[in-house]
């Protein structure tokens, strides 16, 4: 029991060591008066934003915690600028638009690389070759690794579901933007009205166009709010949709009939795509049959011919 003890303990420190390594390997990677400056700057962005913040009388756990966890996400020195702006566009893409999203995402990603590590080190002596100490330090540092990198792709597969999403319902946004223009409403009265009515039917659509429309309302600058909508939806559909309403703002150009052809050539692509996956149905359809359906027809078929012969054969 005392080894047992004593084995738990090493892999503790060992943990430990590995976090005052990671500590050390981001100062010597930035420190110096640069990464204090980072770090200054860090700490008064986040006291500004706090500062900023509404004051509430009694604030739930849930935001309370969310808090905290931005906190930590905001003062963990293993992420640089580069990294979190590469997660703040992802979050954006993924629907989570908040101004601490990216911070609690890096504090999530920090603690679940932690309790896969902390796990490695409560059963390492039960994985292949776990008894060796530096075996045991791989495994610890592979699962520290593995589960800092889980939920950044969670996030992306959230992204690329709500992209589809909201690509399977553009042709109809498009549709209800070509009435809407040829009704004589603005750009901007537009895309609020094709954000109510599309608020039903596909969620995440009516919510980037209903911020496009703010935008465009708020600022006035049509292009950035339109660039903007472009990069938050990353749909390729989108994007000429932008440039075709940039140009025509650019040259004078009517907005209507531009819109008319984008969406008829939407639909048509939408069309070819469904045909594309229905002619993909029947090959993927015959293993499943050849598995599953095959054999108990064969059974019941020719089940009573095989009793009747056996039957027959036992008693000759």
């Amino acid at each position: 029991m005392s080894e047992a003890y004593l084995q738990l303990l090493f892999d503790l420190l060992m943990l430990l060591a590995l976090l005052i390594g990671l500590t050390a390997v981001w100062m010597a990677k930035h420190g110096g008066t640069r990464g204090k400056i980072a770090e200054r700057l860090r700490t008064t962005a986040w006291n500004s934003r706090r500062d900023g913040e509404p004051a509430e009388a009694n604030p739930h756990e849930a935001r309370r915690f969310l808090r905290q966890l931005a906190a930590i996400g905001d003062r963990l020195p293993i992420f640089d600028a580069k990294y979190r702006m590469k997660l703040r566009q992802q979050m954006i893409r993924s629907g989570f638009r908040g101004p601490r999203a990216t911070s609690i995402l890096l504090a999530v990603k920090f603690f679940f690389g932690l309790a896969c590590a902390v796990a490695t080190v409560m059963f390492g002596v039960h994985l292949p070759l776990g008894t060796y100490p530096m075996l045991r330090m791989l495994y610890m540092l592979g699962a520290f690794i593995v589960g800092m990198i889980l939920p950044e792709y969670f996030v992306k597969y959230r992204s690329v579901r709500r992209r589809n999403a909201m690509a399977q319902c553009l042709p109809d946004a498009l549709d209800l933007l070509v009435i809407c223009t040829n009704a004589g409403n603005s750009l901007g009265v537009s895309i609020r009205r094709v954000a109510d009515e599309l608020a039903t039917i596909c969620p995440p659509l009516s919510g980037e166009f209903a911020l496009a429309a703010d935008e465009l309302q708020m600022s006035g600058d049509s292009r950035r709010a339109l660039n903007g909508l472009a990069e938050r939806i990353d749909l390729p559909s989108i994007r000429a949709l932008i440039s075709t309403l940039t140009q025509s703002m650019r040259y004078g150009t009517p907005i209507t009939s531009a819109l008319r052809t984008l969406s008829r050539t939407e639909r048509l692509a939408h069309i070819v795509s469904l045909e594309e996956k229905a002619a993909k149905l029947a090959p993927k359809m015959v293993l499943p049959m050849m598995l599953f359906i095959l054999p108990p027809v064969v059974m019941i078929a020719a089940g009573p011919a095989v009793i009747q012969l056996l039957n027959f054969l036992e008693h000759q």
